[in-house]
């Protein structure tokens, strides 16, 4: 629920600005379509298993709901990589250089992203590596207990792991420092506080916010990846279940904070987000209290 209200409101105020639209936001609009697709295309499903104690639908549902969560896994983190790189050349470039990156060159980067998710995410299915059940035997992903006597399946998450995993890690952790150590350098040049553009603050702020968004992404799928890991050498008999299901969780929770964390970080958003009318007409006015008390459907609303 979080999720779907979260993210549809991202989607919703980037259609109400659509001309405001910035170049690096459209990776932001991408990020939020990948969450809010994961969300819909799987969490119904894993839900309605978790009620009826077993997987719902046998074999078809389960490539389903694994080809769905490595779609859009994939392509949140690399979405999340885009972003860190297009933040750094922002950064570290003119403003005139800056302005190069045009939308029609984040939409090729967008359409890039798309493919590339869906080559990893179809290639357990033409027979490089495989899909399955997890081990507490109520959602699907890859099979990693499969790999530890397979070369065919090692050598797949070992590709997987290396181009989809440690490389967009390690750029956006790269890409995060050298911006830090830019904006680190400017704020020595400037000893009063005071005399800090707007411009810096903020980029600092954005950055911050981009920041934020990548270690909660990161912080969230890395429980499950070393559970997945453990897996891989050892027989998942060996986890009890709830020390699988617990890191499955916590990284399905990477799809709904986004939306909080540009809450806090952009006026804008906040702005927006108090103007938004929902389908029925009614204006949601979050935190104002001007017209409660003479409009009673409003206060309502409000509650």
């Amino acid at each position: 629920i979080l999720t779907i209200l979260g993210n549809s409101a991202v989607l919703a105020t980037a259609v109400k600005r659509s001309s405001l639209l910035k170049s690096p936001e459209l990776l932001t609009i991408n990020l939020a379509v990948a969450d809010i697709g994961m969300a819909i295309s799987m969490y119904p499903l894993a839900i309605a298993s978790a009620w009826n104690h077993a997987w719902l639908g046998g074999d078809a549902s389960c490539m389903y709901y694994a080809l769905m969560g490595f779609l859009f896994g994939v392509c949140s983190m690399m979405t999340l990589c885009a972003m860190a790189v297009i933040r750094f050349l922002v950064t570290h470039s003119s403003k005139s250089n800056s302005n190069k990156i045009t939308k029609n060159t984040v939409r090729i980067l967008i359409t890039f992203i798309w493919l590339y998710s869906l080559l990893w995410a179809i290639l357990p299915l033409v027979g490089w590596g495989y899909y399955g059940p997890e081990p507490f035997g109520i959602s699907c992903t890859i099979a990693w207990s499969k790999f530890h006597n397979s070369s065919n399946g090692f050598s797949f998450i070992l590709s997987m792991f290396l181009l989809c995993t440690v490389l967009p890690a390690l750029t956006i952790v790269a890409c995060y420092l050298g911006i830090a150590w830019k904006v680190h350098k400017a704020y020595q040049e400037i000893q009063n506080i005071d005399r800090i553009p707007n411009a810096a603050k903020l980029e600092r702020k954005l950055t911050l916010m981009a920041v934020l968004i990548s270690v909660g992404f990161l912080s969230s799928w890395t429980p499950y990846a070393a559970a997945s890991f453990w897996s891989i050498f050892n027989s998942s008999n060996s986890l009890q279940p709830i020390l699988t299901l617990l890191p499955c969780l916590f990284a399905k929770s990477s799809t709904a904070y986004n939306p909080f964390i540009y809450y806090v970080f952009s006026k804008t958003f906040r702005q927006d987000i108090k103007q938004l009318q929902c389908c029925c007409g009614w204006q949601v006015h979050f935190f104002s209290t001007n017209s409660s008390a003479e409009n009673p459907v409003l206060m309502m609303w409000s509650g």
